[in-house]
């Protein structure tokens, strides 16, 4: 197994995110989680992931209970971060942390992260020194790497980029559908870690795992090329092919599909011409899907008295019929309806229409969004 270009301790390009493990019941099995542990590890790879708000808080415990117990700490690289609801203070900050060290079973984290960064919590972290707390840590020993995990534009990214530059890594929502998506802003986002020489770990690359189960005529783009590989694979060997990535995370929930994982992602190979080809059409086919023909020009956002990000807002709404993930709903209300006009405060003016190239009835939609979201 080669060693991870930019993270020596980091066995390949491939992680085990542990936000969505295998179930029994309303509690995780400890015995299948084990049992996957041991395959991944098995296959030479080593890298966890982790947060207080996954399964609850049980997450954290399973770590300790199926991974931190059983093996010794340096087999493992593991990662967790620190989420805003859990601290109001500096001095919360240090206790949770140690709490978090407990709850996994170790003493350290190779990664501690800055959890779901935007521009609505962003200044609770700033407020409550975070990221000063963080760099504390990590001097002392207890954290190897400080990052941030985010959600929201290229423009919010390069202001914390620019305003801690101590950061080491930036975690981002990647994949092929989201790509060139104006809502999520995949790819401004990601040329923005890479002009700040910042290593990309990948989150969602299978998008929820709704990149698994595609469109009958997507299914017959990728059945066509006889690879007898899985949807999943085209999805995880897209994310890892761009030159930044340091990591791909996939939340596994069975062996099933650990195994299909390690058959691809173990001796990992990037996306062909002919995949990538297929892949774009895929794309296309998602395109072709959506409810509204909105091609992203924003000449009707800059007129419009209300402030309403209305090109976004379609986005969204397109997906959610393509996807239906939770995804949608918080990109809606907790990043691009804050401070700025919710598609419901939509006071009819017109001026939108009267400037859209594709003669679209915005108005009227704008009213099937209010009905979607709020």
């Amino acid at each position: 197994m080669e060693r991870n270009k930019f993270f020596p301790e980091v066995n390949g390009n491939f992680a085990f995110g542990c936000m969505r493990l295998p179930m029994d019941g309303d509690k995780i099995s400890y015995k299948v989680f084990s049992e996957m542990i041991d395959a991944f590890l098995e296959s030479g790879l080593n890298y966890f992931d982790t947060a207080h708000g996954y399964h609850g808080g049980e997450s954290e415990i399973a770590i300790r209970e199926c991974l931190s117990k059983r093996y010794d700490r340096s087999k493992f690289v593991l990662t967790n971060k620190l989420t805003s609801p859990y601290f109001n203070s500096k001095e919360d900050i240090r206790k949770f942390f140690n709490q978090q060290l407990e709850w996994c079973g170790v003493d350290y984290f190779d990664f501690y992260l800055m959890h779901a960064q935007d521009h609505f919590n962003y200044d609770h972290f700033r407020k409550n020194e975070a990221y000063e707390t963080a760099f504390e840590l990590k001097k002392e020993g207890k954290i190897k790497h400080v990052g941030i995990s985010f959600h929201d534009n290229a423009e919010m990214l390069e202001r914390i980029l620019t305003d801690y530059p101590e950061i080491e890594v930036v975690q981002i929502q990647f994949n092929y559908i989201d790509y060139k998506d104006p809502a999520v802003d995949a790819k401004n986002v990601y040329e923005v870690c890479e002009k700040f020489n910042k290593p990309v770990l990948v989150m969602e690359p299978v998008k929820g795992g709704t990149l698994v189960k595609l469109p009958d005529e997507a299914q017959r783009l990728f059945d066509d090329l006889g690879s007898g590989m899985s949807n999943a694979s085209y999805a995880l060997r897209f994310a890892g092919g761009f030159k930044n990535i340091a990591v791909v995370l996939s939340g596994m929930s069975n062996m099933e599909q650990m195994s299909d994982n390690l058959s691809f992602m173990v001796d990992f190979k990037p996306l062909n011409d002919e995949e990538m080809l297929a892949v774009s059409k895929v794309v296309d086919i998602f395109k072709g899907m959506n409810l509204i023909p909105c091609t992203g020009c924003r000449y009707c956002v800059d007129g419009c008295p209300m402030g309403i990000l209305i090109p976004d807002l379609f986005a969204l709404l397109n997906a959610k019929q393509n996807f239906a993930s939770w995804n949608q709903n918080y990109y809606y209300n907790d990043i691009l309806t804050k401070g700025h006009g919710k598609a419901s405060e939509c006071i009819s003016c017109m001026q939108c229409e009267g400037i859209c190239p594709q003669h679209l009835e915005i108005t009227k939609l704008l009213t099937d969004v209010a009905k979607e979201f709020e």
